[in-house]
């Protein structure tokens, strides 16, 4: 298949191999691909000529299970669809629920739940840096990206008790205060974060195998990226200055002052700096949100029984991988008549086919592995 040919936004049902073309099974037990994902290839040789990606393997059913349980005692279930971004999912569904109550958490929430979800995306990113890296075959980058990331858990588990599924807000705001010394903890891990990515970059960017293997891979272009309705990093990556926090801000955002990193030619390699770019923003937010933490309640007068008046919303945030959307539909009870949750890895999932296009099979694992998906969240 030549390559002028790659050019369709949208991906189309894998055809019918030919005398000469193989079909292969990659997954769902193949660990390159972060989990149960099993990917279909149709192949000329080892070149990709069609792909097809089959999810479902973990499905859980957390929507469903939403109509069957009161707002507050939904929002745990939130945190195991992406498990290493809990923070961000927890931080989406509180402020959708807010809106439809009319609710809106003091200054005093709002700060606080900024600074704890930019550690959450600084965090999630070091996960997806040293199990990408691994995955390519460098082994040195998830020894020192978990050694940071450890200390990013260390705060949400004196936080409040957990280091994975933190369910760390309450609709309404926070439900606990600050313990002491959370400023001085948050403030001394972004001082020294600022040397250890610059320890990251000099054993991966100017590395002559790590650019081999990304530079020219996984090419999506902006109008590509757009039509798909990718969002975070890959799309950004592919020239497109799109940011929720920017463009819709919620929390503490609008008072801070950050960039939002682009590529130019939207392959995997410049999907690595733009995540490199915004751990750095994220350390630039953290520092000017500890420097005035409002005094004040840390709740709104939400009352302990949820009743939001018959009617629906949809709010997102920006999540570490992209958009995370959350549809609630109130009928007036206790309970949400429905809960649609939009997560980026489902839908950043589906640019796969389009990526891997002529192609080669070593290329699929870093691929996958740019798109940085948890299948928790595809299969929710």
């Amino acid at each position: 298949m030549d390559e002028t040919e790659n050019t369709a936004a949208l991906p189309v049902e894998m055809p019918i191999p030919g005398a000469d073309e193989i079909v292969l099974n990659m997954g769902p037990q193949h660990p390159s691909t972060h989990g149960v994902l099993r990917v279909k290839l149709k192949l000329d040789g080892e070149r990709i000529e069609g792909s097809e990606c089959i999810i479902g393997y973990l499905h859980r059913g957390v929507e469903k299970i939403a109509e069957h349980r009161s707002y507050q005692q939904f929002a745990p279930y939130v945190d195991r669809m992406d498990y290493v971004a809990a923070v961000s999912n927890g931080l989406g569904y509180c402020e959708a629920v807010e809106k439809l109550l009319g609710a809106e958490a003091p200054p005093r929430a709002k700060v606080v739940r900024t600074i704890l979800t930019e550690l959450q995306r600084i965090a999630s990113h070091l996960l997806w840096l040293g199990t990408h890296a691994l995955d390519i075959g460098a082994l040195t980058p998830v020894f020192y990206c978990l050694r940071e990331r450890e200390e990013v858990l260390k705060i949400f588990e004196k936080y409040c008790g957990a280091r994975l599924t933190t369910n760390a807000f309450r609709i309404g705001g926070l439900q606990y205060e600050t313990y002491d010394g959370f400023e001085h903890d948050v403030k001394r891990f972004c001082d020294d974060f600022e040397k250890k990515v610059e320890e990251y970059e000099q054993l991966l960017t100017g590395n002559r195998i790590w650019v081999g293997r990304t530079k020219g891979i996984g090419i999506l272009t902006g109008e590509q990226a757009i039509a798909l309705g990718v969002t975070g990093p890959p799309l950004r990556a592919s020239g497109v200055k799109w940011d929720i926090r920017k463009a819709m801000p919620y929390a503490a955002y609008e008072q801070y002052q950050f960039e939002i990193p682009t590529g130019q030619n939207g392959d995997t390699y410049d999907r690595y700096l733009v995540r490199m770019e915004e751990m750095r923003q994220s350390r630039r937010i953290c520092l000017q949100a500890i420097e005035n933490i409002p005094t004040g309640p840390i709740m709104a007068k939400v009352g302990k029984v949820l009743k939001p008046p018959p009617g629906e919303v949809y709010h997102s945030i920006e999540a570490p991988k992209g958009e995370i959307g959350y549809y609630v539909v109130s009928d007036g009870t206790v309970q949400p008549y429905r809960v649609r949750v939009r997560p980026p890895s489902f839908i950043n999932l589906q640019a796969f086919d389009t990526m891997a296009r002529g192609h080669l099979v070593a290329d699929v694992v870093a691929i996958i592995g740019t798109l940085d998906i948890v299948l928790g969240e595809v299969d929710r």
